[in-house]
């Protein structure tokens, strides 16, 4: 008997996936809880494994195209076995609750600006208003704090108000000129982007910058980096800025906020969360969660950890949700200081660059200092410029004065 292949929960608040790469294709034959095919949610990675053994009848979703949580995927079954009476629909599986602070801005550019007055969107709210002309403006959200429920779009279209909703512009293309190559967007690279413009349309985005002396964090490092090595871990200064951001966090709670429009929700939890390089491929941020109850050697254990997992495509969905403020550190490229993007809903983001011997002067007395510049990017209608320098002086004064 023919075996569904369905997409399944990959986890909380995950509702639709991307094929990304099929590893298998039509007339293979598969082993059950070999891997069949690769998705992606949230600029994670995940292997589908084959719910059992047989050989590939049919493949229902390409790759490059979403697929809901509970739709097919493909069938597996025997050599000649019949796939017309298996249905094209799959199982509908239950919607998990929404949850407001893993909310992400809905990828719809051509109305970013209304969505950017209401709030945060989620994207199965934003694929319905698509689908159905709804101008979301016009909705009543019945959800936490006002926010629009995938039930107030469709009680709304079932109304009959539904308004279409203006349609895009058309795309501008450069011209090409011969011997261009035209790169297509990876998955993970239109993610990033939607995010990035999102963004900058939903915060106004302040910089402010200061130099922190990291004299006594190299001299802590270098007397127990053999001793943290005897226990699997490797002492990074990524730890260390962690921690420096875990004493700002909790010194100034209103960094660890995100924006509504009735008031400030402040997080209870300080998860921050860590971008990594994936190289050409893009970045990703795992987050570290629970940050202010770990030790130094904890934090160190999970930077190693995550950062591994990231690279090598190992991280889970709920790897990367739940984030409440993340460090960036350019600086691993050479770069002295930069202006990061807000990782939304969060209030703020520290960029780190690369450490390096400059001339200071000390009690008006000239010394050669490991220096550092720290970019912190705040939402300026959550922090002002004296309450982001307040956050951002603690991580500098936690730097500065470690042991």
């Amino acid at each position: 008997m023919a075996t569904k292949v369905l997409v399944p929960r990959l986890g909380e608040g995950v509702d639709e996936v991307t094929v990304t790469k099929w590893l298998k294709q039509v007339g293979d034959s598969i082993k059950e809880l070999e891997p069949l095919l690769e998705v992606n949610t949230d600029k994670v990675d995940t292997e589908i494994p084959a719910p059992a053994t047989g050989t590939v009848l049919k493949i229902i979703a390409q790759e490059g195209i979403a697929a809901k949580v509970g739709e097919l995927l493909a069938i597996i079954g025997q050599p000649g076995e019949s796939v017309e009476d298996v249905s094209a629909k799959g199982i509908e599986a239950p919607s998990a609750p929404e949850k407001r602070e893993t909310q992400t801005a809905a990828p719809i550019t051509h109305h970013a600006s209304r969505i950017t007055d209401l709030g945060f969107i989620s994207p199965v709210v934003a694929k319905i208003a698509a689908e159905h002309g709804v101008d979301l403006s016009q909705v009543s959200g019945t959800g936490l704090n006002g926010r629009i429920t995938k039930n107030d779009v469709l009680n709304f279209v079932e109304s009959g108000k539904s308004v279409s909703v203006p349609a895009p512009r058309p795309t501008q293309h450069a011209t090409p000129i011969a011997g261009d190559q035209l790169i297509k967007h990876s998955t993970i690279r239109k993610q990033i982007a939607t995010h990035m413009v999102e963004s900058k349309h939903t915060s106004p985005h302040v910089l402010t910058v200061m130099e922190a002396d990291m004299s006594k964090v190299a001299k802590h490092r270098s007397a127990n980096k053999a001793a943290f090595e005897r226990d699997g871990v490797n002492l990074t200064f990524t730890a260390y800025f962690m921690m420096g951001i875990v004493a700002g966090l909790k010194a100034f709670p209103q960094a660890n906020s995100s924006w509504t429009d009735e008031g400030l929700l402040v997080h209870k939890k300080i998860n921050i969360g860590m971008a990594v390089s994936l190289g050409e491929e893009g970045l990703i941020v795992p987050v570290i969660k629970d940050a202010d109850n770990l030790s130094l050697l904890a934090m160190a254990r999970s930077v190693n950890d995550l950062a591994a997992r990231s690279r090598n495509k190992k991280l889970q969905p709920d790897d990367v949700k739940g984030g409440t403020f993340t460090l960036t550190n350019h600086g691993v490229s050479g770069s002295l200081f930069a202006f990061p993007v807000i990782n939304q809903p969060q209030a703020g983001i520290l960029g780190v660059g690369a450490m390096q011997k400059r001339v200071v002067v000390i009690d008006d007395a000239i010394a050669i200092r490991p220096m550092v510049y720290m970019s912190f990017v705040f939402d300026h209608r959550i922090l002002d410029g004296a309450s982001a320098d307040w956050f951002l002086a603690k991580v500098k004064d936690t730097l500065e004065n470690w042991g």
